[in-house]
């Protein structure tokens, strides 16, 4: 396991938590002064009231919470966000209201969750052909729903 450094902006409940023993991704929490309500269709920049530091080779992911999906309709935009390593600006989650009713968050309330994984930067070489597949350039849809 990696060593993830956080600097708290909030108070240390806002410290990710994992939900329980085998949880692939930490809570992040909502770290508002305010409760913030998202009306229908709206979208809005959340902070976590937190600043990492992740290890080199590594990002974050920032994704939706299931429970949130679906039985509110909020979900994260840009999902999964990447928290690149480099980046020690505040964590913020944009949340989008994707149900037909407003819904309010209220400071503490887990809105996202991050996972950690390793990252590969690959070298580009500019070439002529590609090498032939089966599948070839079929795209959205090409293989079928069955």
């Amino acid at each position: 396991m990696k060593n993830i450094e956080i600097k708290i902006t909030g108070p240390t409940e806002m410290l990710p938590h994992y939900g329980s023993a085998d949880a692939a991704g930490a809570d992040l929490r909502a770290c508002i002064d305010s409760s913030v309500t998202l009306q229908a269709g709206e979208r809005k920049l959340i902070p976590t009231g937190l600043k990492m530091a992740i290890p080199r080779g590594y990002e974050g992911q920032v994704r939706p919470r299931s429970g949130l999906a679906v039985k509110k309709g909020l979900t994260v935009l840009n999902s999964p966000g990447t928290i690149d390593a480099d980046y020690r600006g505040d964590v913020q989650i944009i949340l989008v209201n994707l149900s037909s009713e407003a819904v309010t968050i209220e400071r503490g309330d887990r809105i996202a969750q991050i996972i950690f994984s390793p990252v590969i930067q690959a070298d580009f070489t500019l070439c002529d052909t590609l090498d032939e597949t089966s599948r070839g350039s079929g795209g959205f849809g090409s293989t079928g729903v069955q």
